[in-house]
């Protein structure tokens, strides 16, 4: 059990995992997680993972979606697939950004959320 998540946040846990396997089972690349606690009211983690091309990005989503939708875990952005290098979903309780490598270099989230906990997937 990772002592980053409080043991109350087992669901999180347990839904950030899903989301994890099924970024990792598509070959997502740089996959890191920015758990924010109680320092931002609008989410509790960022998952952040790279795809190789835009056919890899669309794939990585395509897949992710399915794996939220088949375990009941909600999403809010309904947006489809535009290239462009950035992808977001966002599924309450944690977003999910996949990036190409040069709008993740550009957009530098690990940077900017200097003050988040970064985790990896074994970290839950």
């Amino acid at each position: 059990m990772s002592t980053v998540l409080p043991e109350t946040k087992s669901e999180l846990r347990q839904n950030l995992h899903l989301a994890c396997e099924a970024l990792l089972d598509k070959k997502a690349e740089d996959l890191k997680l920015l758990y924010f606690g109680d320092k931002s009211p609008l989410t509790d983690c960022f998952i952040i993972a790279t795809g190789t091309s835009n056919p890899h990005l669309k794939a990585l989503r395509n897949n992710l979606e399915v794996v939220l939708k088949e375990n009941k875990i909600e999403t809010l952005s309904k947006d489809r697939f535009h290239p462009g290098g950035w992808l977001v979903l966002d599924a309450i309780d944690f977003v999910i950004h996949l990036f190409s490598k040069e709008q993740r270099e550009n957009y530098a989230l690990e940077h900017l959320w200097k003050d988040a906990k970064q985790l990896t997937p074994e970290d839950l």
